[in-house]
């Protein structure tokens, strides 16, 4: 049996992937690749729905899991970002939900299973990635009426409810809420999980990543990095991090705040760069490799991955990079004095 992760993590840094979709987008997949088995006749367009494709080409998305691990990686997101009913609706693939989830969960423990039997010294794991859908609780789309909401609480929870069943029966280690860009949002996703875990008797450790829209330093909805640390610190948490939106460079001084302030271990998988022009990320894994460095060198994080643009050889050097650090210590409680200085904006 692999070691418990939330004993590992107090011993090293650990390793997350980098991104699927800019490693799917290698392989230029026509809408043929998206149709295959049940979805031969399917009445819309398919073509881009990424994490379909774990059922209609899981050998991509072995092939990505396995570059991954063979990079460095400890832990595998499953490709499941868009894997709610609530974004899938968006393809009429509401019933192709639980499926998803399962079988995205289930190759990467497939993968992770074979890392690990080889390395045993080094175990692999995997988080089930649950993304923030395509709708917020706490933002009306209408500017003419700021009052509409295109989703309620209930309707995320009983959205996240099921893919929560599923990640979890496909065998993932840990569930990773990422790229929050609502906390309420999140909120609906976390109380899901402990529903959900307390019917099937289950106690995964959680991940939350938030995410900072802009060199404003708040999420979308406002909060900055403190709001959003005391909004979710009500949950017994694995970790609390940033990812998306920003590279690196832009993200260090806003991971620094949760560094000095979250009692729950730090993680980052921020972005190679900003895009460019043309929503493309040019920064190079020797590039955002001394970046990352400083966070280490700062003893920020205690989970280091990639977001958006980053690949494999990003991750590689990464993962020998965090070898040679020391992991981030940290009170498993807010100090008083934190807790004084923290403000809901």
């Amino acid at each position: 049996m692999k070691k418990d992760i939330r004993q590992l993590i107090k011993e090293r840094i650990l390793v997350l992937d980098g991104a699927m979709g800019t490693m799917i987008q290698r392989h230029d997949l026509g809408e043929e690749d998206f149709r295959k088995g049940w979805f031969e006749n399917h009445d819309q367009s398919l073509k881009g729905n990424n994490d379909l494709l774990s059922l209609t080409r899981p050998d991509i998305i072995k092939e990505i899991h396995r570059e991954y691990f063979e990079a460095g990686a400890d832990i595998a997101e499953t490709n499941t970002f868009s894997g709610t009913t609530i974004a899938q609706a968006d393809y009429g693939l509401e019933k192709a939900v639980y499926d998803i989830n399962y079988q995205s969960a289930k190759i990467a423990r497939d993968v992770a299973a074979e890392f690990t039997e080889r390395e045993p010294d080094k175990p692999r794991y995997v988080a089930g990635s649950i993304g923030p859908t395509n709708r917020t609780a706490s933002i009306s789309p209408d500017v003419n009426d700021p009052g509409y909401r295109a989703i309620t609480f209930d309707e995320l929870v009983e959205a996240y409810s099921l893919q929560v069943k599923a990640l979890i029966e496909g065998g993932v280690d840990l569930l990773l809420v990422e790229t929050v860009f609502d906390t309420l949002n999140a909120k609906a996703a976390l109380y899901a999980i402990d529903v959900v875990q307390e019917e099937l008797g289950t106690d995964l450790p959680i991940m939350v990543s938030g995410t900072i829209t802009d060199a404003s330093g708040r999420t979308l909805t406002g909060q900055t990095t403190e709001s959003f640390l005391i909004s979710i610190s009500h949950m017994p948490l694995f970790s609390v991090g940033l990812n998306c939106a920003l590279g690196a460079k832009e993200l260090r001084q806003y991971l620094k705040i949760l560094a000095e302030k979250a009692p729950f271990f730090v993680s980052a998988h921020p972005n190679a760069g900003l895009p460019n022009e043309f929503g493309e990320y040019d920064e190079t894994p020797e590039i955002m490799g001394e970046q990352i460095e400083e966070f280490l060198q700062e003893g920020l994080v205690n989970i280091i991955g990639g977001c958006c643009g980053t690949t494999p050889e990003h991750i590689q050097v990464i993962a020998d990079m965090a070898k040679e650090y020391e992991v981030r210590n940290f009170q498993n409680e807010i100090r008083p004095q934190a807790e004084d200085e923290m403000k809901i904006d």
